[in-house]
């Protein structure tokens, strides 16, 4: 198991579009994975899950996956991350 913490520096955080975007990246892994914040666990490839998050910019969140891919799974969400999810 492989675990990062990130920032949620995109002006809107995890909104809708933010959270489908993630939920896709990871979809084409076979590593689970899991979000950690505001003291709620979520299932990362759950667009519901993540929404109930409502982590806004700012809010710290740890990134957990677990499996076969799970290094290329998380690079690809950390990359995610760092271009704030393709927003301005």
């Amino acid at each position: 198991m492989l675990e990062r913490e990130l920032i949620v520096s995109n002006k809107l955080g995890l909104h809708a579009r933010a959270t489908a975007k993630l939920v896709q990246t990871l979809s084409g892994f076979a590593a689970n994975a899991t979000l950690v914040a505001k003291g709620r666990e979520v299932n990362a490839k759950s667009i519901m899950g993540v929404m109930l998050l409502a982590a806004g910019q700012g809010t710290p969140v740890t990134v957990r996956v677990d499996g076969a891919d799970e290094a290329q799974a998380l690079a690809a969400v950390v990359e995610l991350f760092e271009r704030n999810f393709d927003e301005a």
